[in-house]
């Protein structure tokens, strides 16, 4: 026969229950809530500043291949010098054909960034005739590349020391005074081999699309390979801009224009330029 425990007076048998949460599991589940936020804020800030950056265009030196007002997400990883803390993120260098962004060398204003092309990599010899580039004794096909043409427009038409470069150095040497790059005319003379432009080590030699419309290497030189900062991957928003936009820095502009694009933005964003890879 099976014995069954007795139970005494004082031991009562109550009901399983599920415990109320505490005040303190609430505090704890709310700041566990707020290091999650502070974590993807935290990856992100890290992500737009090392990996990934937004960079606006603001001048027609690019066309037609990025335009003013394109938004464009930059790769700040693949062109930058290979690190040991991240063994694993590709590394290349600049190519030829590259788009890139970097800080102007020796600029009027710090930190000024600029979108080139890649012309030329260390070692090419560059000359330009009638607007053509000649790489290395070859002229190349560019049918992204804006021509000096005679279309009635004084910008378009042809100017030696911009469309014979580097053949007319008192033209480039007067440009260069007016661009303050002075020191670029002095050293010019320095890179040029039996009409060619050598590009020296360390060094590429960057000009913008709209040749007849952009300030780059012919005018203030070679850029220096620790100025590149990356290559614009691809357009995530395009804003109708006038071109004017770039010279209208007063507050009382900036905030019109702001207001403009409230009112606008869906009539003048260029939506077939969304998600536009530039090449």
């Amino acid at each position: 026969m099976t014995d069954i425990p007795a139970t005494t007076p004082d031991e009562k048998t109550t009901p399983a229950t599920t415990p109320e949460p505490s005040e303190q599991e609430d505090h704890e589940t709310a700041l566990e809530s707020l290091a999650s936020i502070c974590t993807v804020l935290a990856l992100g800030l890290f992500v737009m500043t090392f990996i990934f950056q937004n960079f606006e265009i603001p001048s027609a030196s690019m066309e037609k291949t990025l335009l003013i007002g394109d938004h464009v997400l930059v790769d700040r990883i693949s062109l930058a010098p290979p690190s040991h803390w991240a063994p694993f993120v590709h590394h290349r260098d600049v190519r030829r054909g590259d788009i890139i962004v970097f800080l102007k060398p020796h600029p009027e204003t710090p930190d000024l960034y600029l979108v080139k092309r890649c012309i030329g990599i260390p070692g090419d010899r560059i000359h330009l005739r009638d607007g053509i580039v000649y790489l290395n004794g070859v002229a190349q096909n560019e049918p992204y590349a804006g021509m000096p043409r005679d279309d009635g427009d004084p910008s378009d038409a042809y100017i030696p020391y911009r469309d014979d470069f580097p053949a007319d150095l008192s033209g480039i040497e007067e440009q260069a005074s007016l661009n303050n790059a002075s020191l670029w005319a002095l050293d010019l003379p320095n890179h040029i081999v039996d009409g060619d432009l050598v590009v020296p080590p360390g060094s590429v030699f960057a000009m913008g699309d709209n040749r007849t419309e952009s300030l780059d290497g012919r005018y203030w030189g070679f850029v220096p390979r620790e100025n590149i900062v990356g290559r614009p991957l691809f357009v995530y928003w395009s804003f109708l801009t006038p071109t004017d936009q770039i010279n209208k820095t007063a507050f009382t502009d900036r905030i019109g224009f702001m207001g403009h694009i409230l009112l606008h933005f869906f009539s003048e964003t260029r939506w077939s330029r969304t998600f536009h890879i530039v090449r």
